[in-house]
């Protein structure tokens, strides 16, 4: 690992072993099937696809929440596949998370300064004058004011409850922030707040974000790289601008079409997707994307593609160079 590689993950998998009844087999559901990929400190990696393609998974995997199935995962030099009591206790302050819903995320029973003094609380030695000081630090670098400490979770708008859960996961000066859809529970008018602010952070404290999100339009803004996810494989993984300049996966190309966009050279070339999302429970033979893909043949139904090179791409498709072909034109 070099000495900017934050993150490696290598065929990192999640399964669940799940019950049909009395009279049916057990499924396995393979959430994460073999995902391989890097992220350096100070970067920001967006993890994109449709709902069910294993990004909430992933960040669950990434945050210890749940233990990968197989697979290794190495965070900051360390185990985090299979870490022991001390390896955790140093991966809670390495690694933090931002949910999706701020309305959910915070105890409704306890004041701002509960929630943001707890972690500091157990993890550090630092007295109550110094967390005190350190929460109000916080809180001015999110955007609120000193006297919000005092205040309850129901008395902020949205907006304001991510900047305080944001608030909390920065309380520990973590090296890797997960944020699960952290913009999409929010206003319009407010997400480019969020954001402006998740930037702000990552430029004042050099903090790495896997960012996972559906909007396209929100990755383009904060992502230095994407990785594209179906049904828990990645299918695409390129720098952004790679990616949106030329996707050579079908699937990323349909999920770019249907992205609005004031861009005349992204609206020439459609993509619809055509049918429903296969059931984990049963995915299809090959490409699990086949019996949506206009590109597919014969070959995709039988033999599942693998990530390979192309440009600064990589791509989990066997006809990568036709889709490349039809470049994206005005």
């Amino acid at each position: 690992m070099t000495a900017s590689r934050l993150l490696v993950a290598e065929n990192l998998s999640r399964y669940y072993h799940v019950s049909r009844g009395a009279f049916r087999p057990s499924a396995t559901v393979k959430a994460l099937n073999g995902v391989s990929f890097s992220l350096d400190a100070g970067q920001t990696l967006a993890v994109v696809g449709e709902s069910g393609c294993g990004k909430s998974t992933l960040a669950r995997a990434l945050t210890l929440i749940e233990k990968p199935t197989a697979g290794s995962l190495s965070i900051a030099g360390i185990d985090a596949a299979h870490p022991d009591a001390a390896q955790i206790k140093q991966l809670r302050q390495t690694v933090q998370m931002v949910f999706q819903n701020p309305y959910a995320s915070l105890n409704p029973r306890k004041r701002v300064a509960q929630m943001l003094d707890e972690p500091v609380l157990l993890n550090t030695t630092l007295s109550a004058a110094e967390r005190r000081e350190r929460i109000a630090a916080m809180l001015s670098q999110v955007g609120l004011r000193s006297e919000h400490a005092q205040r309850y979770p129901h008395m902020f708008s949205g907006g304001q409850r991510q900047r305080i859960a944001i608030a909390r996961a920065m309380m520990l000066s973590p090296k890797l922030l997960v944020a699960d859809e952290p913009t999409s529970a929010l206003d319009v008018s407010i997400q480019a707040q969020i954001l402006n602010l998740f930037m702000d952070l990552q430029e004042r404290t050099g903090i790495a974000y896997v960012f996972i999100s559906h909007n396209l339009s929100v990755v383009e803004h904060i992502a230095q790289r994407v990785m594209v996810m179906y049904l828990g494989r990645v299918v695409e993984f390129a720098p952004k601008t790679a990616l949106f300049a030329q996707p050579l996966h079908p699937y990323t190309r349909a999920l770019l079409s249907a992205t609005p966009s004031i861009d005349a050279a992204r609206r020439a070339l459609k993509i619809r997707i055509v049918g429903e999302l296969p059931s984990p429970l049963d995915p299809p033979p090959g490409c699990s994307f086949h019996k949506r893909c206009p590109y597919a043949t014969e070959r995709c139904t039988t033999e599942v593609p693998e990530l390979r090179p192309l440009g600064p791409t990589e791509v989990a498709c066997h006809h990568a160079e036709t889709v490349a072909s039809q470049r994206i034109a005005a």
